[in-house]
């Protein structure tokens, strides 16, 4: 129970639907055993009546005894019919209170868990995939809602239903009620076995359908390929073998699943034939009396679920406490990257690096060694190089996705990590390398990062990012619902708007993270044609590995396995005949000739 303590600040936060629902539990129970006392009543007079009745055989008060008897036995049912419709409206009170209950603290601990994960860094993302995160959300919260629901309430039921039952029992017959509750602690045990068996089974299940369905969206992803390469017969036989061991599986549970209630009528059938026995000994001595059996048949019954429930319950507890320290793993995660000062003002974009040196925590890889550079409020800087020179992570940075494993981050002269998140982030608009669009509208892509924004605003940054005439050939233009990850998009449109959704939030601080990779050079002349005029009064980052892009910056940055190898202007490095100058004559001078940067 230690890992389930974290549910207990819920169970007081709705402490008065627990308090009412158990008041309900024990009204209901009462009612129920209500029926079982009438009963006994009723069979004991029905003994006596007719004795009574026989001896009155040939005088005129034998028709008056049986309309006294039939008027008690009409009276006797209509006390039972009025518990059973009593019990069954405590027992949906009950069930609106507690597992109302259960509902809210669903709801309560799945927002709980989201709005952590909003809050932990880049690498906890990094270091657990997409997958687990949605389980420990979803399936996991699940299992936990069974025992705030079901399991509390079962669990009330069988305790209130102990203390209420059993002594009525003890007070007619100790034996009797010693013999017909042997049973019940065998019942419970085989469901507890049992149902451990079934869970882990269904465990297995659901493992076996997860593959087969990652196998099926993987194959239906990649369909082009697969015909491509005439690969189908080589799939559809994997996808025989996936949905043979989903069949084996289903089968080796429904097998288990078929011994559960033979089970238990097996086992409530021994406690009612060891109830009539022994009651029928009683008889005989004369120590009880036939409503005794009867009434002891039906508290027999009205023990077997909560006494099967108990197995149930024990089962429900291991898994929700096994899924609860599941979600605690994350719930206790600490986010590292947290503000020292907490400073929310207007920055003016000055950003300084001072000797910054960089690892990934997860990975263990140096990304950066000793980056130093400065750049003035307004000033831009373009950072090339190649493939895993660590342009990103210092892009990452600035974000404050990370923080520097050695050296200082400085924004206006201040460490980046005195500032709060929310205005560091706030003041930033970043285009990433890596395109991330929602299954919205292009306008609501657009305006994510402000929701206020006016039509003409969102077409103005899409007019910025060479966008717009892509989008009137759409026939709903800007409400163009794009599909899952922008797939409706191709890449270059993807990074246009991308490119739209960062500039209109008119930022401080313009990061563009290899933002050009996937548009032709004439879109690229374009766009960065509008560049020119975006970048007037805001301090820009351009992230690439063309030179043509890094042409539009002040300054200049070439890094190499994690270190800056040349930096100045970009006629500075031209004259430097180093490396810019090699990436120059590659990529621009035949270009260049033809495609002019206007």
């Amino acid at each position: 129970m230690k890992d389930l303590a974290h549910l207990n600040k819920y169970l007081y936060k709705y402490k008065y639907r627990l308090i009412l629902g158990t008041v309900f539990i024990i009204i209901s129970n009462l009612f129920g055993i209500v029926p079982a006392v009438v009963v006994r009543h009723s069979f004991d007079l029905i003994q006596s009546s007719f004795q009574i009745y026989n001896g009155f055989e040939g005088f005129v008060l034998q028709k008056g005894t049986y309309d006294l008897f039939a008027s008690s036995i009409l009276i006797f049912g209509v006390v039972i019919l009025i518990s059973a419709i009593l019990k069954g409206i405590f027992m949906f009170f009950m069930r609106q209170t507690i597992i109302v209950m259960s509902r809210l603290i669903e709801y309560d601990l799945k927002n709980e868990i989201y709005q952590h994960y909003q809050t932990l860094s880049l690498s906890f993302y990094r270091r657990n995939n997409t997958g687990d995160l949605m389980n420990r959300i979803s399936e996991d919260v699940s299992r936990v809602r069974m025992y705030v629901g079901p399991a509390i309430m079962y669990g009330i039921n069988l305790f209130t239903m102990f203390l209420i039952v059993i002594p009525f029992m003890l007070s007619i017959n100790v034996e009797l009620t010693l013999y017909s509750l042997l049973p019940l602690p065998f019942l419970s045990f085989s469901i507890y076995y049992v149902n451990n068996i079934i869970n882990k089974r269904s465990e297995e299940i659901q493992e076996s359908l997860s593959d087969l369905s990652t196998f099926v969206q993987e194959a239906f992803s990649g369909i082009r390929v697969i015909k491509a390469f005439v690969r189908e017969k080589d799939y559809n036989a994997k996808f025989s073998v996936a949905s043979n061991d989903y069949k084996k599986k289903s089968l080796r549970l429904a097998f288990v699943q078929s011994l559960f209630f033979p089970l238990i009528m097996s086992l409530i059938g021994l406690s009612v034939i060891l109830t009539v026995y022994v009651g029928s000994v009683g008889i005989l001595q004369g120590e009880l009396s036939t409503g005794n059996i009867a009434e002891f048949i039906i508290y027999v019954n009205m023990l077997t679920w909560p006494v099967t429930a108990l197995g149930w319950i024990t089962s429900i507890i291991q898994r929700a406490a096994a899924s609860q320290k599941r979600v605690n793993e994350f719930l206790h995660t600490n986010n590292d990257i947290v503000s020292e000062r907490n400073i929310e003002k207007e920055i003016s974009g000055e950003l300084v690096f001072e000797k910054v040196g960089f690892t990934y925590p997860d990975a263990g890889i140096e990304a950066l060694r000793d980056i130093s550079f400065e750049v003035k409020a307004g000033e831009s800087i373009a950072i090339i190089g190649t493939t895993g020179s660590g342009k990103s992570t210092i892009a990452n940075l600035i974000c404050r996705m990370y923080d520097p494993t050695n050296g200082v981050v400085k924004i206006d002269g201040l460490s980046i990590k005195d500032f709060a998140l929310s205005t560091v982030r706030g003041n930033i608009g970043y285009v990433p390398q890596d395109v991330f669009l929602f299954s919205e509208t292009i306008a609501d892509n657009i305006a994510f990062g402000n929701q206020n924004l006016s039509d003409e605003q969102i077409r103005e940054a899409a007019n910025h990012a060479d966008l717009t005439e892509n989008i009137d050939r759409f026939p709903e233009g800007f409400q163009t619902m794009l599909g899952e990850r922008g797939i409706t998009l191709s890449g270059g449109q993807k990074q246009r708007v991308s490119i739209a959704r960062a500039i209109v939030r008119e930022p401080k601080i313009l990061i563009m993270d290899d933002c050009l990779s996937a548009v032709d050079t004439k879109t690229e002349n374009s766009i960065l044609n509008s560049m020119k005029k975006i970048m007037v009064g805001r301090t820009t980052i351009i992230i690439s590995h063309r030179v043509s892009s890094a042409q539009l910056a002040d300054k200049i940055i070439v890094l190499d396995d994690g270190s800056i190898v040349e930096q100045g202007s970009h006629d500075e490095l031209m004259n430097f005949d180093g490396t810019y100058k090699s990436l120059y004559d590659k990529q621009i001078h035949g270009e260049e000739l033809t495609n002019p940067i206007a």
